[in-house]
């Protein structure tokens, strides 16, 4: 279905003449756009300009049209053909690095999209999906001639080149956000991006071997996990493989040279099982088909780290697929292979019962093959093995809704709908990654409601993660648990076949330190919301305390003309200056880098430079006054348990990101190694005056080993008017002295030093010091 000029409408002329403008230098080439997470756009372009004669970019799509025909209507084919020749317009004269017309890139992508049998606007996208980056067509446009389906695929597919981002991290999120909101809106966004990527991937061998190395190592990080999360076990394989091979060539030849020789070695083994498992099955009237498989070279290597084996000692590098007709045959043909050879303790598991995340279905079983090989096996039905082959290419999510879901479908649904949630509690692109990434385990646990409903979580879970999967209002209000209908603490990791229990008061809220123990990215991300929201008021004060201190340093007043807020809004992305205060506060953006952006649109507007005071005017800078801790300034200060300061103490204060201030003692290890790291996110704190609460501590102990000590100690303690928190003991009774820590709360520094000296002065107490050693 290849187009000669002859054939080109004027409006494609039309097109062809916008695309010339950007496509005849090869400086303005892209080799593999798609796998460069940068805001550059040159960065995967030659950079010599060539003349490339317009005949280049002649290219055939009879391959992809013979796979269409096949389910496709006549009348979608000719919408494809219609996208097929916008795209080869606006491609014209621009080549990958392999020296492959551009348009092939395009083409290959809708291959393995037709491969997957997806619609025609599926289709229509991936030929599109480059030409709003590379030639700068409107969304308006493609919406005109394409219709809103395709016009927003593509839109979703395309990265957000346009905008200016603090860095290369903040970019590569943002894309990454974009991506998988618009992929949980519509499931083909992200089935057409990773066709993009698997193509990409298959040519990075042109690519510098750096850059093969970054794109693989954000493949294997983000690409492939979304892979398996949607049951795409093929793509994830290849992908899993390919990042392998570029990210550790050597590891990869030397590994696939010993698999090549393993092969030969053990023909006769694998034969000899193929023959005996065909002719049982067979004599027990089981129809099945059973293929030998070879596990993937990462699959090898992997396993090989993990429990640090040499090749040698893998000894399952091969495995068998048993794919029967109906469910009840699959637990029979189980039945007649355990009898056939014996199977290996703990080696069976049963996901037809308990689908995985991604609605994957098999028995796994490992048994003792000839010459005592271990050998597995995996016994499924035709459909199961449809969906773990295409996952949820096999059923579509955007389909007639009137259609019942399969139970993959409900389950990739329930997760594009976790997406869109955590986007909602998410503060920016790179918290709403990390959340995601957290929930792209391969692995997971499955536990019971008290109801006996099945509910499936990340490994390591814990008891709070599941609350907050049944719903966040839930988790919000939860105080205890009971799993297996025991107590338990709610930082307890869940593992499969627990019965959990969530008691609830509607008076609980969220605290910073459920953070350390939640797992799962729907509860971090619901958790930092309430803090961030119910303490707003604190946040946007801190916030504004910092930003005068740095417009202070750069000789500018903290009131800025109004002309200026309306920049520094609508460049920073935020609706309101308290919204920016507020992301200050809580360690979001740093102060430092804001004042620097608004000196330099104040520098860049000659109507404000009368605003500027300038340095020659006020030659000193006026010493800053620090920010103020009172002690009771809720979750936006927060004091550190490393060190825990108290009044008297002299501190300093770190900006840790959506955490707020934490202060530090300056004598502190911990905060003396993090501000060599970062010091620009250290700043100058103090006390202040009105203090009406007291502050922890701790205190170690050393007492002779005799009846009475610690009740002496502690009634001194009380007397001294101090709380006592927490008591820790060590020694034997065999040891002269005890060693005794005591969490304490006092006033401050003078109260802790009389409190001291009085427990000094007891009978048995050789020596005390402040802290835990």
């Amino acid at each position: 279905m290849s187009l000669t000029p002859s054939e080109r409408s004027p409006a494609e002329t039309r097109s062809r003449a916008k695309g010339k403008r950007s496509s005849v230098p090869v400086s303005a080439v892209k080799a593999d756009h798609q796998a460069n997470p940068q805001p550059d756009n040159n960065a995967d372009r030659q950079a010599d300009p060539i003349e490339i004669p317009q005949h280049i970019s002649h290219v055939s799509i009879t391959q992809l049209s013979e796979k269409l025909s096949a389910y496709l209507p006549a009348s979608d084919l000719i919408s494809v053909r219609d996208a097929f020749r916008f795209s080869d317009e606006m491609h014209l004269g621009q080549m990958r690095r392999s020296g492959e017309p551009y348009i092939s890139h395009p083409i290959a992508v809708a291959e393995i999209c037709a491969d997957w049998k997806l619609d025609a606007q599926a289709i229509m996208a991936a030929l599109l999906h480059d030409v709003m980056e590379d030639q700068d067509v409107k969304k308006e446009e493609l919406l005109e001639r394409f219709g809103a389906p395709v016009a927003s695929l593509v839109d979703g597919l395309s990265k957000l080149e346009k905008i200016e981002f603090q860095s290369q991290i903040e970019a590569q999120a943002e894309n990454f956000r974009k991506m998988l909101l618009a992929m949980a809106r519509d499931v083909r966004v992200i089935l057409v991006k990773l066709a993009d990527r698997l193509h990409n991937m298959r040519t990075l061998s042109v690519m510098t071997p750096e850059k093969q190395r970054r794109i693989a190592r954000e493949t294997m990080e983000v690409y492939v996990p979304i892979a398996h999360r949607l049951g795409l076990n093929n793509i994830y394989r290849e992908l899993q493989d390919l990042s392998f091979a570029h990210l550790y060539p050597l590891r990869y030849r030397t590994l696939a040279k010993a698999v090549k020789a393993a092969r030969g070695n053990r023909r006769e083994v694998v034969g000899k099982i193929l023959d005996a498992v065909n002719s049982t099955l067979e004599a027990a009237g089981i129809n099945a088909e059973v293929q030998g498989r070879e596990k993937t070279l990462y699959g090898i290597y992997r396993k090989m780290q993990d429990k640090n084996l040499s090749f040698s000692q893998v000894l399952d590098v091969y495995g068998f697929r048993v794919v029967v007709n109906n469910f009840t045959e699959s637990y029979y043909a189980l039945g007649i292979l355990h009898g056939l050879y014996k199977p290996m303790p703990g080696k069976f598991k049963d996901y037809i019962a308990m689908p995985k995340l991604n609605g994957y279905q098999s028995l796994h079983t490992t048994l003792i093959g000839p010459y005592g090989t271990p050998v597995e096996f995996q016994i499924r039905t035709h459909d199961m093995h449809h969906i773990a082959e295409s996952g949820v290419a096999a059923h579509w999510l955007y389909k007639d809704e009137q259609v019942s879901l399969s139970d993959l479908q409900v389950r990739t649904h329930a997760w594009l709908q976790s997406l869109l949630d955590i986007q909602k509690q998410t503060g920016d692109s790179a918290e709403f990654l990390e959340h995601v990434k957290v929930d792209l385990f391969p692995d997971s646990v499955y536990v019971f409601t008290p109801k006996s409903k099945i509910i499936a979580l990340s490994r390591g879970a814990t008891a709070l993660d599941f609350a907050y999967t049944i719903h966040t209002d839930i988790g919000d209000q939860t105080i205890a648990a009971k799993i297996n209908h025991e107590p338990a603490p709610l930082r307890t990791e869940l593992r499969s076949g627990d019965i959990v229990e969530i008691i609830t008061s509607p008076n609980s809220r969220p605290t910073p330190n459920w953070l350390s123990y939640v797992r799962t990215g729907k509860a971090r991300s619901a958790i930092r919301h309430y803090l961030r929201t119910s303490n707003l008021t604190e946040s946007t004060e801190l916030g504004r305390q910092l930003l005068s201190q740095s417009l202070t340093l750069l000789n500018l007043t903290p009131k800025l003309p109004e002309d200026i807020v309306e920049k520094l809004l609508f460049e920073s992305g935020a609706k309101t200056l308290e919204e920016l205060y507020a992301d200050i506060g809580i360690g979001r953006r740093m102060s430092t880098l804001v004042a620097r952006h608004i000196l330099d649109l104040i520098e860049d507007e000659p109507s404000s430079i009368p605003f500027l005071q300038l340095l020659n005017e006020n030659p000193t800078v006026t010493k800053l006054n620090p920010v103020l801790i009172y002690g009771c300034d809720g979750i936006s200060v927060e004091l550190a348990n490393c060190c825990l300061p108290i009044p008297g103490d002299e501190i300093i204060g770190q900006l840790k990101r959506d955490q707020g201030l934490v202060v530090h003692t300056c004598d502190c290890p911990t905060g003396k190694r993090q501000l060599q790291k970062e010091p620009e996110r250290w700043i100058d704190v103090a006390w202040g005056q009105e203090l009406n609460r007291r502050f922890d501590c701790k205190i170690t102990i050393f007492t002779t080993n005799e009846r009475g000590a610690l009740a002496r100690v502690a009634a001194e303690i009380g007397d001294s008017d101090a709380n006592i928190i927490n008591v820790e003991m060590e020694g034997s009774s065999s040891d002269s002295l005890s060693q005794i820590c005591f969490t304490i709360q006092v006033e401050g520094r003078k109260h802790l030093a009389r409190l001291m000296r009085n427990v000094r002065h007891i009978i048995g107490v050789s020596k005390i010091m402040r802290g835990q050693i």
